[in-house]
C-alpha cells in the first residue's frame, strides 16, 4: 500500500525543485552568454594573431598590415606604474585596517570609502583624473592613465589584504606577543607572512581588473599613433586602440582590434589562473 506523502513536505519538496530548476537555468544562461562571447572572440580573434601584432606600430587609416606593438607597450607601462604604486599603498592600508579597524572611526571610515570606490564606476575616476591632473597639466599622458589605474587598484588590494589578514589565527598572534615582539613586528613579519600568498592574489586580481579598463584612459592617456615610452605625453594602449579600431569602417583596423582583444583576454585569463593556483592561499592552523 503506497503511504500518503505529508502536504507539508510535498510544498517544500515542490518549492526546492523549482528554485532548483530555476538557479540551474540561470547557471545555464550566463554559461551559455560566456560561451558564445569566448566563441566569438576566438573565431575573430585568431585571424588578426600574427608576429606583425607584436612588432609593428598601429597602422595609418585605411593601410594595410600594421601592429599593435605600440599600444601593447604603452599598456605594460601603465599599467606596470600603476602596480608599482597601488601594491605598497593597498598592503600597508590593509595591515592598518586588520591591525587597528575594529574600533577605530577613521579605520572604518577607511573601510567604507574602500567598499564604495570598489565599486564606483571606472569613467568617475577618470573624470576626476582629467579634472585633478590632465585639466591643470593641460596635456594627456601615461602618468594620468597610471594614476587612474592606480585608484581603481588600490581598494582592491587593500580589501584582499585585509580579508586575508583576518584570516590569521589568534592563536599565532598571541604566541608572537608572548615572545615579546611588538605590533608592528607581529604584523609585518608573522600576520603578513603568514597570508602573502592571499596577498599576492590580491595584486594579481587589481592587475587583472586594470589591465582591460577603458572609460579612465580615454579620459585621461588618449591614445598615441606612434611608438612612444614617454610617460609625460599621450600613450597608446590596448583598451583604446580596440575601442577606436573595433569603431573604425577599415577591415584591417577592426582585424587588429579583434586580435588585440583577445590578447587582453588571455592575459587577464592567465592572470586570474596563476592567481588561483600557483598562489593557492594556505592559512596556518
Amino acid at each position: 500500500m503506497k503511504q500518503a506523502i505529508n502536504p507539508v513536505y510535498r510544498k517544500r519538496l515542490f518549492a526546492h525543485r523549482i528554485g532548483i530548476a530555476l538557479s540551474v537555468g540561470a547557471m545555464l544562461v550566463g554559461l551559455i552568454a560566456l560561451i558564445w562571447i569566448l566563441a566569438t572572440l576566438l573565431i575573430n580573434g585568431f585571424h588578426g594573431l600574427n608576429l606583425a601584432l607584436f612588432t609593428e606600430t598601429t597602422p595609418a587609416p585605411g593601410s594595410e598590415g600594421g601592429g599593435l606593438a605600440n599600444a601593447i607597450v604603452g599598456s605594460l607601462l601603465m599599467v606596470g606604474l600603476a602596480t608599482l604604486v597601488s601594491t605598497p599603498v593597498g598592503i600597508l592600508a590593509g595591515i592598518y585596517l586588520a591591525e587597528y579597524g575594529e574600533d577605530n572611526k577613521v579605520a572604518q571610515l577607511t573601510r567604507f570609502v574602500t567598499d564604495i570606490m570598489l565599486s564606483a564606476p571606472s569613467i568617475v575616476i577618470g573624470l576626476f583624473v582629467y579634472a585633478m591632473y590632465v585639466a591643470n597639466v593641460k596635456h594627456f599622458s601615461g602618468y594620468a592613465g597610471s594614476i587612474a589605474l592606480s585608484l581603481i587598484a588600490v581598494p582592491v588590494v587593500v580589501r584582499t589584504t585585509d580579508n586575508m589578514l583576518r584570516l590569521v589565527p589568534n592563536s599565532l598572534l598571541e604566541a608572537a606577543f608572548a615572545l615579546g615582539a611588538p605590533r608592528w613586528k607581529v604584523a609585518m613579519m608573522v600576520r603578513l607572512r603568514a597570508v602573502k600568498a592571499g596577498v599576492v592574489t590580491g595584486v594579481l586580481l587589481a592587475v587583472a581588473r586594470v589591465s582591460g579598463e577603458t572609460a579612465p584612459l580615454l579620459f585621461t592617456a588618449l591614445n598615441n599613433q606612434f611608438f612612444s615610452a614617454d610617460m609625460n605625453k599621450p600613450l597608446a594602449n590596448l583598451p583604446v586602440v580596440i575601442y577606436q579600431f573595433a569603431m573604425s569602417p577599415y577591415d584591417n583596423w577592426r582585424a587588429l582590434a579583434w586580435g588585440g582583444a583577445l590578447l587582453v583576454t588571455f592575459s587577464v585569463l592567465a592572470l586570474n589562473v596563476l592567481s588561483r593556483t600557483v598562489f593557492t592561499q594556505k592559512i596556518p592552523n
